[in-house]
């Protein structure tokens, strides 16, 4: 099973539906490795401190912030981004990420006196926004024509691609913000949408 057909996989299992229920054709292989599996719904996730905890869930609110929709905090996005750093992310990925991580909730607590959770919405966006411009060279940001998961990606950039993925898998962000609809049909990435249509939901990453 290569990186991407794991994707497929992890992706059915965090966001707690069948593949019956959306609709997904697996090969045998996947479906082994899918029964094998073990249950990461009820599965306990307690690698982060407290104070990391609230950061990382600060973070991917930042990135996807409730307003007439779910937030990522609503869909679960903080969990999902714990566990896939400690269980999905080799080891040089993960000292990355922890690195950068550490490294922001030290600046952070240095130059404001309070912790990124507690900041206002404008000054938290400008500090991933200062993150963003400090990565803008990695080749992560040609990612649409890149289908792996980059794995020397700043850490910035394996935040978004983790809360991003982690949102729009889960429940929440498939049926609130994407459609959903349970039928055994192709995916077509060529239709066309009217300007007030969200886009389909899709396993596929």
């Amino acid at each position: 099973m290569n990186r991407r057909e794991f994707l497929e996989c992890a992706a059915l299992l965090i966001a707690g539906a069948s593949a019956s229920q959306l609709g997904v054709s697996l090969t045998h292989e996947q479906r082994q490795h899918l029964a094998a599996a073990p249950n990461y719904i009820d599965h306990k996730v307690e690698y982060l401190t407290a104070a990391q905890k609230s950061t990382l869930a600060m973070l991917t609110e930042t990135i996807i912030p409730r307003t007439e929709t779910p937030g990522a905090m609503d869909a679960g996005v903080p969990r999902f981004v714990e566990l896939m750093v400690f269980e999905w992310l080799n080891e040089d990925e993960r000292r990355l990420f922890l690195e950068g991580f550490n490294a922001l909730m030290t600046t952070v607590q240095e130059q404001y006196q309070q912790p990124f959770d507690e900041l206002p919405e404008s000054t938290r966006v400008d500090i991933l926004d200062d993150l963003e411009r400090e990565a803008s060279d990695s080749s992560w940001y040609a990612f649409g024509e890149i289908p792996v998961y980059v794995s020397d990606a700043p850490f910035i950039c394996q935040l978004k691609e983790l809360t991003i993925w982690g949102f729009f898998t889960s429940e929440v962000g498939g049926t609130q913000v994407l459609r959903y609809e349970a039928m055994p049909m192709k995916f077509d990435g060529h239709r066309k949408l009217d300007d007030d249509d969200s886009s389909w939901m899709s396993v596929m990453i």
